[in-house]
């Protein structure tokens, strides 16, 4: 990592902490993560046809994989030419890294749905968690949908936020643009259905690639802002917790730090859930209460918080101790 990048690291995490989405500006113009959806709509509508062989379709879907990474990389490596010739460019980094990673914003759906379900009842609730969630919301009680928050921050904590800055550290602005690039290719083609479960598998299993490290690392952030937080006991149970439920999750990646905060908050979580018409009957992850509230969505904002703010200390470590 270049000395420059410490301070787009630093910079770049209080940007996001402090600005979000951005709403203001992302009004006005298409967000990076828009543009890089409509250019795989325009593969998907041409590439993707039904009359088409599953091998022919896993083909062409790698070729619509290859295509977007070619042009993400791209924009990426003219940020980070830019930087290297310019001052200016250090500030397109830093601009950059505070976009595409998504702090504040996970922070602010999650707390929605708890204020939400506390104070305006149940179907309000289901409404807000519909937001962060593909689950059928008419199936959750209020724990049901206490749980699938504290699930979706937990899960995309590694995708949303340790993941970028992992591959930003890794490989600067080049790695963050790509890697957004794979996670965006997976939400929308890496689906297993009949449209998608061939055109999309290269995609689908890229990501898993990709996503494999930072998940790891995430749970394990999770399990030290438990400790710091909570308590030895917490912390101990968060680690024990992970490292025996984590492949209980039909995900080869989400399950880290889904089951690092179970085991932290002393909660069950994941277990059957609905989605549309489709019951999918997984493990439930952590041996705690099932019956989770409100009050425990904020201890794992609580937890979340600390956890980004241990998630922007790692990289200025190293470079610390590489640089000694």
């Amino acid at each position: 990592m270049y000395s420059f990048g410490v301070i787009v690291i630093i910079l770049g995490v209080a940007l996001d902490g402090i600005a979000g989405d951005m709403p203001w500006l992302f009004s006005r113009i298409s967000h990076p993560v828009v543009w890089i959806g409509k250019l795989i709509s325009f593969f998907e509508k041409r590439l993707n046809r039904p009359e088409r062989s599953n091998g022919d379709r896993l083909f062409r879907g790698a070729v619509t994989v290859f295509m977007v990474l070619v042009v993400a990389g791209a924009a990426g490596g003219l940020v980070q030419l830019w930087a290297v010739n310019a001052p200016s460019g250090i500030v397109a980094e830093i601009f950059l890294l505070g976009v595409l990673i998504a702090q504040k914003g996970l922070y602010q759906h999650v707390a929605i749905v708890a204020d939400t379900l506390e104070h305006d009842g149940l179907a309000a609730g289901r409404q807000a968690v519909s937001m962060i969630v593909g689950r059928d919301p008419a199936s959750l009680d209020h724990a049901g949908v206490s749980r699938a928050a504290i699930e979706s921050c937990s899960e995309n904590f590694s995708d949303g936020v340790v993941a970028p800055l992992f591959w930003f550290a890794v490989a600067g602005p080049i790695g963050l643009c790509v890697y957004k690039a794979i996670n965006t290719l997976d939400s929308m083609i890496g689906h297993r259905n009949r449209r998608y479960l061939y055109f999309g598998r290269f995609a689908a299993r890229l990501d898993d690639v990709v996503n494999f490290i930072p998940a790891r690392l995430a749970g394990g952030l999770v399990c030290l802002a438990v400790l710091i937080s909570l308590g030895l006991s917490a912390g101990t149970r968060a680690w024990r917790t992970m490292w025996r439920d984590a492949r209980k999750h039909k995900s080869p990646n989400a399950g880290w730090q889904e089951a690092a905060m179970a085991g932290g908050l002393g909660l069950s979580l994941a277990g059957p859930r609905q989605y549309g018409s489709e019951i999918v009957r997984d493990p439930y992850i952590g041996d705690g209460r099932r019956n989770a509230s409100p009050d425990d969505i904020r201890a794992a904002l609580r937890v979340f918080v600390l956890a980004c703010v241990l998630n922007g200390l790692w990289p200025v470590l190293i470079w610390l101790a590489l640089n000694r």
